[in-house]
């Protein structure tokens, strides 16, 4: 059997499965749409300026607190977290939202203006 053919027939038992649970297709499909109405909000999160700057002001507040704050990416959400806080930055489809977390509680959501200021933000997290 041939590469192409191989590819084929799974092909034609991917669109069967499909057709057999078309709910997983509608979760797939709802997945995917999501992906895209985040995809702009994700891309200026990572080029914005804010972004760096709140690298800066976090490594900053970090050395006062005399803690490290630990700053990682999964996916489109950026993640700080020092000790047992947490700042989400979570891309949506109508904007950045920023999760506010404590002891794994989510304390509070509010909505991110990446030309505002990220010294503020920081202080607003780590008081």
């Amino acid at each position: 059997m041939s590469f192409l053919d191989n590819l084929e027939n799974n092909l034609k038992s991917l669109e069967s499965r499909e057709e057999k649970d078309p709910a997983e297709y509608e979760r797939r499909e709802q997945k995917r749409n999501l992906a895209r109405a985040t995809a702009p909000w994700a891309a200026q999160l990572k080029a914005a300026p804010f972004t760096q700057a709140l690298f800066e002001h976090a490594t900053l507040a970090g050395h006062r607190l005399r803690t490290k704050v630990y700053m990682s990416w999964f996916d489109d959400v950026l993640t700080l977290q020092a000790k047992e806080r947490k700042l989400e930055l979570r891309p949506t489809p109508n904007g950045i939202v920023a999760a506010f977390i404590e002891a794994d509680r989510e304390e509070t959501l509010q909505m991110l203006d990446l030309k505002g200021d990220a010294a503020a933000l920081i202080q607003q997290w780590l008081g």
